[in-house]
Order: C-alpha cells, then sequence, then structure tokens
C-alpha cells in the first residue's frame, strides 16, 4: 500500500543513504521521483536468496531478517538499506530479507534507475564511486 512522504523527506532520507551521500540536492530530488513508498506486512519476503534482483529497499520503519541458507546472518532496521546491488547489475541476490514486523519502505526499482542513470551520467559516476567503496579490496 502507497502514502504519501513529501518529496523534501525523501530527498533528505536518499542523502543519508551511502550509495546517494555524493549526489547534489537536484540530483536526490530526481532520485525522490522515482522512489516509491510501501507498507509491508510481516512475514513478507522480500529478497530470495538466488532470485535475479529488480528493487533496492530503504527502511523508514521496522525491521527485517537477512538469512542466508536458512542461517539469520542479522537484523536490519530503520534507515539501513539493501539491494543496491540489483540496481546495477543482473547478478543473482546473495541473501534473503524477510519482513520481521510491519514495515514501511523505500523502493526504486532498478529499471527507473537504469533510466536515470542513462539521462544523468554524473548520477552515474557518483553511484558508481560509492559502490566502489563498498566492495571490499581484494586480497593478492
Amino acid at each position: 500500500m502507497a502514502f504519501g512522504l513529501r518529496k523534501d523527506a525523501k530527498v533528505e532520507l536518499l542523502s543519508t543513504v551511502p550509495l546517494f551521500a555524493g549526489l547534489s540536492k537536484r540530483q536526490l530530488a530526481r532520485l525522490a521521483s522515482i522512489a516509491d513508498q510501501l507498507e509491508v506486512r510481516q512475514g513478507k519476503v522480500l529478497i530470495r536468496e538466488g532470485a535475479l534482483g529488480q528493487e533496492f529497499f530503504i527502511l523508514l520503519d521496522g525491521k527485517v531478517e537477512v538469512s542466508r541458507k536458512g542461517k539469520k546472518l542479522a537484523t536490519r532496521g530503520k534507515g539501513d538499506f539493501f539491494g543496491e546491488i540489483a540496481l546495477v547489475s543482473d547478478v543473482p541476490r546473495v541473501a534473503t530479507v524477510t519482513a520481521v514486523s510491519p514495515l514501511r519502505v523505500l523502493v526504486i526499482r532498478d529499471r527507473e534507475f537504469r533510466e536515470l542513470l542513462e539521462d544523468t551520467p554524473a548520477v552515474a559516476i557518483k553511484v558508481l564511486k560509492a559502490l566502489a567503496k563498498r566492495v571490499p579490496t581484494a586480497q593478492f
């Protein structure tokens, strides 16, 4: 179920996500225009391990459990985000994420995000730099 969060509130929230921290206010406003707000019921699987991803999630309220091969890895809450790799690649999901309480989330879908990157190369460069910082350094 969708609900209304003011555009400036979306911009402020998106600016706190490390992936988008380097974006200007104007670029964040464009990103906010493609971010949907949803309510999710407890027990809903948002991401399934092994499936191809299409969404990036930011938790506004509630908690999720992250698991791999049926084993709990972590619990995430308000302000946390997941699914960023799905925005820029077509690799299978590496974990399952399940709502352990009712959630309010902001969702960005890969198709709209990729269109934004194609239309705004400066955003693409900033996002790729932020993603590179999140990837662990290879050990040789």
